[in-house]
């Protein structure tokens, strides 16, 4: 009998590893020159942005005199505070501040809620239509708001209220029909948003709970709006900057002077005959303060909702 003929086992070729970068004197990685282009590219569009702001926080600090005669971009003689404090008492900014407040965070809140119901709606339940529906809700925002301003106007002169909703009698010269129109016009920008979020989250979620008995309303309110607090977060700083900024609506829907949102507070600094543009600069900077607030106490979420979907394939 012969012995079996021994095969020699096949040799493989061993895994080539990447070769690591190559340092430059001192230990340190080469930087490419295109990345080198887009630092300085974002630095170039910061700094444009900023810009404006950091002259008005320049100027605010600064005596008038001395920017007549020096002009605003000369080195300073002279920094204080005292504009801030003459600002804040002289336009009576704090009532201002509370009806700004009254119109923006029911709008922001109002309208996440109604935009989250929709794109819940749309995107996680079969519903027929759900697509046209989300594109008319889209489409709405591509209406020019100054189309409509007389229309509404006297549609809300003609809408009743009773007396301890409005002074008027009417939604006009009421805080509700600002507070109506900024969520009407918002609410297609929000539902677009959050239906493409929620199409996102993973389906086997929700497949779980209805095995578990879970409702609509558990999956929606307990479930689904938990997962969506990024996106909500970042939805809500940009409603309430928008909310807070506006002032069309207020001036149109409003007539009562002592009703008029802090935007209108910067017309009290602007005299008949003469206006101290750094005295405006002052105000405009504590005009900005609530929604950089904001923006620092959501600053993670934000960030999280505007990242979401990057490191995707």
């Amino acid at each position: 009998m012969t012995a079996p003929a021994r095969t020699a086992p096949a040799r493989t070729a061993p895994a080539r590893t990447p070769a690591p970068a190559t340092p430059t004197r001192g230990g340190r990685r080469r930087t490419r020159p295109a990345r080198l282009g887009l630092h300085a590219f974002l630095m170039t569009v910061s700094l444009a942005f900023l810009a404006p702001l950091l002259l008005a926080v320049y100027a605010s600090l600064r005596p008038y005199e001395e920017t007549a005669e020096h002009g605003y971009f000369s080195l300073p003689r002279h920094l204080s505070f005292d504009y801030y404090k003459q600002a804040f008492s002289d336009s009576g900014m704090s009532k201002y501040f509370v009806n700004s407040l009254i119109i923006a965070v029911p709008g922001v809140l109002l309208t996440l809620f109604f935009a989250s119901f929709v794109a819940f709606a749309v995107s996680r339940l079969k519903m027929r239509g759900g697509l046209i529906l989300l594109m008319v809700f889209t489409a709405g925002n591509l209406l020019p708001q100054q189309v409509i301003v007389t229309p509404l106007y006297v549609l809300f002169t003609k809408i009743n209220l009773p007396y301890w909703m409005s002074d008027s009698m009417t939604m006009y010269d009421s805080y509700w029909a600002v507070i109506a129109v900024q969520v009407a016009f918002q609410v297609g920008f929000c539902v677009f948003v959050l239906a493409n979020f929620m199409r996102t989250l993973p389906l086997e979620i929700l497949e779980a709970a209805v095995v578990d008995g879970a409702g609509v309303w558990t999956q929606y309110w307990r479930i689904t709006l938990p997962l969506c607090r990024p996106a909500l977060a970042a939805l809500g700083t940009l409603q309430f900057t928008w909310m807070y900024n506006d002032f069309l609506w207020a001036l149109v829907f409003v007539s009562d002077g002592d009703k008029l949102p802090i935007t209108s507070a910067l017309n009290n600094l602007r005299g008949q005959f003469f206006t101290d543009y750094n005295l405006l600069a002052a105000g405009s900077v504590i005009v900005a303060l609530p929604t950089v607030l904001v923006f620092l106490l959501l600053q993670r979420h934000f960030i999280a909702g505007l990242t979401l979907g990057a490191s995707k394939g």
